[in-house]
C-alpha cells in the first residue's frame, strides 16, 4: 500500500502564493502520474493539475493555467504545486493523487492523499 503525505496549506489574501508539497512513499511500484485534487464544500472533487512521473508532461485545469505549476522530485519522491495569484475560488481541500496517467478525473486515481485545506480571502 501507498502513502502520499500532504502538506504546505494554509490561508492567503487574493494575489497571494502558497506552495503544497505530497510525498510519496512505501509503494511498491511508481504510478505514471502524480497530480493534485480540490474539492469546495458542497462541489464535485476536480483534478487541478497532475505531472508524468516518467518525464515532464503535465496538465492543468483552465482555470488554474498560468497561476499554478506541478513540479517533481524523483529523487525525493515528491511532488509540488506552487500556486500563485490566488483567488477567493481557489479555496478548497485540495488532495494529492497518484494513478493512471493523466491522472484528471477520479476514476484514474488509486491513492489519495488525506488533503489540506487552503482558504484565500478577498
Amino acid at each position: 500500500q501507498g502513502r502520499l503525505v500532504e502538506s504546505g496549506g494554509g490561508s492567503v489574501q487574493a494575489g497571494g502564493s502558497l506552495r503544497l508539497s505530497c510525498a510519496a512513499s512505501e509503494y511498491t511500484y511508481t504510478p505514471k502520474c502524480m497530480g493534485w485534487f480540490r474539492q469546495a464544500p458542497g462541489k464535485e472533487r476536480e483534478g487541478v493539475a497532475g505531472i508524468y512521473t516518467g518525464g515532464s508532461i503535465t496538465y492543468y485545469a483552465e482555470s488554474v493555467k498560468g497561476r499554478f505549476t506541478i513540479s517533481q522530485d524523483n529523487a525525493k519522491k515528491t511532488v509540488y504545486l506552487q500556486m500563485n495569484s490566488l483567488k477567493p475560488e481557489d479555496t478548497a481541500m485540495y488532495y494529492c493523487a497518484a494513478g493512471l496517467w493523466p491522472c484528471d478525473s477520479v476514476h484514474r486515481v488509486n491513492y489519495w492523499g488525506q488533503g489540506t485545506q487552503v482558504s484565500v480571502s478577498s
